[in-house]
């Protein structure tokens, strides 16, 4: 009998697996924050003796290396990539033992990056399940643009190709277990629904439907924007990351604070936009701590540059400090906790800006007299979201390019929106602190049409 638990990293989309029997299992993909493996492994009363990556991955900092190293556990890396630490190469075919009648299988599945490897788990002889990785995902396959533009498309038909390999080779009831899929930008689409099998698969996924040539157009057609802190992913992953350190940060003062924003440091208030909006440290930015923190301030921040945090409790700044860990921002330079009564120099008074809807901004916008121009709508959807429809009249600035390109934006009250207003918020913030009066639009874009607002397209 065998079991496979997965551990849940929402805040990139992805999932890790811990799989095995009565003694032994396997860890496949783990994040950097390993003890989250090590606790599955204690509660099944089992020894992880391997450690396997599907990839190098582009979207997190890995804890294979580290988890091997404290287990003592086999290291299983693709052979095709190139990593400067010692590990146990794997290539298309090799079969290792797990447990009792509990083996793993590697199975080639280029696409997603030329050395992708799935792994079939097999019981007493039996395809169980596939780990997936970036391969055949939940509905959809990993992209294949992270690697080298100059590969996409010989990636793409490689990934039409895999996904087929693992159609053709394993039985309908098969689970597919990826790492990617379930919010990750590593994924060509968003996963429809939780969980998957081949079978399930051959009815709905596009690589397992359609022709070469037209799986190739389509998915090349409908690639979003990469975060850009991807680049320095993969190249972290090959160097062979350092262990992670989730110890306090030291503690942050008002005039610490103070002396941070006036360096050009980045100070973000991870509390939720109602309270940001209501006060705030001047010229720090809203990142919800609950909203994708991971992705989008490593999307956002400039690379390497220092991070004070503030949040209203302990527990709010420790989640943020293991989810910022995993995509390398590892050490914040200083955090606070409580809210600015506690962050404010004395005398110093908070900044704070409105919440609307739609409705207020159409009730605005019939009062502008003509020709306007003291109002200003700002788009900050990524550019697919905007072709899909948008308001008339509006600017657009996709938010992970807002700080650099503040400069664009027109003179005027600034009203940000996106589709549910997390990201408005963080260029609300952004905007504001760069001294901009704004308004947030913290409201659904499907309410945006019901309040009369004018639509192009959509």
């Amino acid at each position: 009998m065998f079991f496979v638990d997965t551990i849940e990293v929402p805040g990139l989309g992805n999932r890790s697996y811990l799989a095995g029997g009565a003694r032994t299992a396997v860890a496949v993909d783990p994040p950097r924050d390993v003890d989250r493996l090590l606790g599955a492994a204690a509660r099944r009363g089992v020894r992880i003796s391997h450690v396997v990556e599907t990839h190098l991955h582009n979207d997190y900092v890995t804890g294979g290396l580290e988890l091997a190293r404290i287990t003592g556990a086999r290291y299983l890396v693709p052979v095709g990539a190139t990593v400067a630490f010692d590990r146990e190469p794997v290539a298309d075919g090799d079969v290792v033992d797990v447990d009792a009648d509990l083996r793993l299988r590697a199975l080639a599945t280029p696409g997603h990056t030329p050395h992708h490897t799935s792994y079939v788990l097999e019981d007493d002889g039996r395809p169980a399940a596939v780990f997936t990785g970036g391969s055949l995902l939940v509905g959809a396959v990993g992209r294949p643009d992270l690697v080298e533009p100059r590969l996409t498309e010989r990636l793409a038909r490689a990934q039409h190709a895999s996904a087929r390999l693992l159609a053709d080779e394993l039985p309908d009831g098969t689970s597919v277990l990826p790492t990617h899929g379930f919010g990750s930008f590593c994924s060509s689409v968003q996963a429809p629904d939780e969980s998957t099998t081949i079978g399930r698969e051959k009815e709905r996924n596009d690589a397992l439907l359609t022709d070469v040539d037209t799986f190739v157009a389509d998915l090349l057609a409908g690639l979003d924007d990469v975060p850009a802190y991807y680049a320095h992913m993969a190249p972290r992953n090959a160097a062979g990351p350092e262990p992670v350190d989730l110890t306090p940060p030291e503690p942050a003062t008002p005039e610490g604070i103070s002396a941070r924003l006036a360096a050009g440091e980045w100070v973000v208030d991870l509390r939720n936009r109602v309270a940001f909006a209501a006060g705030h440290v001047a010229g720090s930015y809203n990142f919800e701590a609950d909203g994708n923190l991971a992705t989008y301030l490593a999307w956002l921040i400039p690379w390497g540059k220092p991070v004070t945090l503030l949040a209203e409790s302990p527990e709010q700044l420790a989640d943020a400090q293991r989810e910022l860990a995993r995509v390398g921002i590892d050490r914040p330079a200083s955090a606070a906790t409580g809210g600015p009564e506690r962050w404010l120099r004395e005398g110093e008074r908070a900044r704070r800006y409105r919440r609307a809807t739609f409705a207020d901004l159409a009730r605005v916008l019939a009062e502008e007299p003509a020709g306007g121009g003291s109002v200003v709508v700002l788009d900050v959807r990524r550019d697919s979201e905007r072709e899909a429809g948008y308001l008339r009249g509006s600017a657009h600035v996709p938010v992970h390019t807002l700080h650099k390109r503040l400069d664009e934006v027109p003179a005027g009250e600034v009203w940000t929106h996106c589709a549910s207003g997390m990201r408005a918020a963080m260029a609300a913030s952004i905007l504001d602190a760069a001294g901009r009066d704004v308004v947030l639009v913290d409201d659904s874009f499907d309410a945006a049409p019901e309040a009369g607002l004018p639509m192009v397209g959509g």
